[in-house]
């Protein structure tokens, strides 16, 4: 990585560059960004592999967001030889397959309504609205296939002074999914000191109850990893004094908490 990170709503000079990171040129990578763009579409890595190389934190998932549609992934897949199945698609979301390693490229998307646990879609050709349905700024991070990092909603800034702050108003992000949450909660004690930014834990007590919605598959996943964290005791603290383990104990283990 080379540059500071700065917070900056379109790629410039002063990002930092991610063209040295080797899961970007390696060439399994790099064949699946290269069929899409060869058949005339925009392709960017996003989320968790660029926020955690802009930490040098190992990268483990490499997921894919792209201008074209789940049809026009599969038949540029195919055109390279590449494999391509619909893990997803209903959600814009196809699973290429590249040497036996498999890559999620999800089409661009906007919100047309949300329930609180899954919302439907619409794909769109706008960067920066895909950005704006994410949760947290540090997961709307975006690179090009040469390292190009692209920050339309300031994660940059907030990845540089290690917070974790819900994208646009913290409330309307949770009540588009109650699983954000623990989300959030996760996030805090992975990438941060372990002090919840204050406006995202003032919305997460007054929409805490929507945790009783989700299915406790979904809670279990978000609390293991919670727990492996680096500040996990802090947050959980935090968690406790905030009263977010009550709706979820209810929804994990079918008893009310009182």
């Amino acid at each position: 990585m080379t540059g500071p990170i700065e917070s900056n709503e379109s790629s410039t000079a002063d990002h930092p560059s991610l063209a040295n990171a080797a899961w970007l040129m390696n060439a399994r990578t790099q064949s699946v960004l290269q069929c899409l763009t060869a058949a005339g579409f925009t392709a960017r890595i996003v989320g968790g592999a660029v926020r955690n190389a802009l930490l040098d934190r190992p990268v483990e998932d490499i997921d894919i967001a792209t201008t074209a549609k789940p049809d026009e992934v599969i038949a540029a897949a195919h055109d390279a030889g590449l494999k391509a199945v619909p893990t997803g698609i209903d959600h814009g979301t196809i699973t290429v397959i590249a040497d036996s390693t498999p890559f999620e490229v999800t089409t661009l998307r906007h919100d047309v309504e949300t329930f609180g646990r899954h919302a439907r879609v619409a794909f769109t050709t706008d960067w920066q609205a895909d950005a704006e349905r994410r949760d947290f700024t540090i997961n709307a991070l975006y690179c090009n296939p040469d390292g190009t990092v692209f920050d339309p909603v300031g994660g940059l800034r907030d990845l540089r002074e290690r917070r974790v702050v819900f994208i646009g108003n913290a409330s309307a992000r949770i009540q588009e999914d109650y699983l954000r949450i623990l989300r959030f909660f996760r996030f805090t004690a992975a990438y941060t000191d372990g002090t919840p930014d204050a406006t995202g834990l003032k919305s997460c007590i007054k929409y805490r109850t929507g945790l009783s919605q989700l299915a406790g598959e979904r809670i279990a996943v978000e609390l293991r990893k919670l727990l492996v964290a680096p500040h996990a005791g802090r947050v959980v603290a935090a968690m406790q004094t905030a009263q977010i383990f009550e709706p979820v104990f209810g929804s994990c283990c079918g008893v009310q908490v009182l």
